[in-house]
């Protein structure tokens, strides 16, 4: 399967993306993961976007639509892939089109995950993340907890809140994702490729995708 995951951050969509994979071998795909990884390997691109985050600025989309395109012809790739997050903006949108029409690429939906507010903002400031960068398995004070509190599961490191998990930074980010990325759903809407799912539950939007797509 092709998708692109759209909904706000807490939506879900990581969650989803990890079922999904699940089903048919394809893999989950984000930006972040990506930058992060150039930036690893020293490669031109890497080199390139960490310039622009050290010095607290926004990674230019010509930067990102290069890392984009290369990891689309990844071999892994080649199964199918769910990009969760990206495209942002319409921008992005456009020249993904673009990228995808050069690469002889259908997709075969985007999804958008819409969750109330109030359930967002719950479920990201219960949320904790696992310190070490190598692990950051995700935990929920409410729902899963580490066994032993403020320890992670799997490596042992100090489990933390993240800065961008407090109830003010949470606010500003939804303000941020209303204005820039919501658009992305009318977009896709006239497109004919939207799939919008009203629900809390990851099974129930994986049911959805899958009846969808005809799985």
């Amino acid at each position: 399967m092709r998708l692109i995951l759209l909904g706000a951050p807490g939506a879900g969509k990581g969650t989803v993306a990890k079922m999904l994979t699940g089903l048919d071998g394809s893999v989950q795909i984000s930006t972040g993961d990506i930058l992060r990884g150039e930036v690893r390997a020293g490669s031109d691109l890497g080199k390139a976007a960490k310039q622009h985050m050290d010095s607290g600025g926004l990674v230019p989309d010509e930067v990102i639509m290069g890392m984009m395109e290369k990891r689309l012809q990844q071999p892994d790739a080649a199964k199918g892939f769910l990009l969760d997050g990206f495209p942002r903006t319409i921008p992005q949108a456009e020249a993904l089109d673009q990228l995808l029409a050069k690469l002889g690429i259908q997709l075969d939906a985007v999804v958008n995950i819409d969750v109330p507010r109030d359930v967002i903002l719950d479920r990201l400031t219960t949320r904790r993340t696992c310190s070490n960068p190598e692990c950051q398995e995700i935990y929920n004070v409410k729902t899963r907890p580490p066994k032993q509190e403020g320890v992670c599961d799997k490596c042992g490191s100090p489990v933390i809140q993240r800065d961008d998990e407090t109830e003010e930074a949470i606010s500003k980010r939804l303000e941020t994702y209303n204005e820039k990325t919501a658009p992305l759903a009318g977009y896709y809407e006239k497109k004919g490729d939207l799939l919008t799912v009203s629900s809390t539950s990851s099974d129930e939007v994986v049911d959805a995708i899958k009846k969808r797509i005809g799985m």
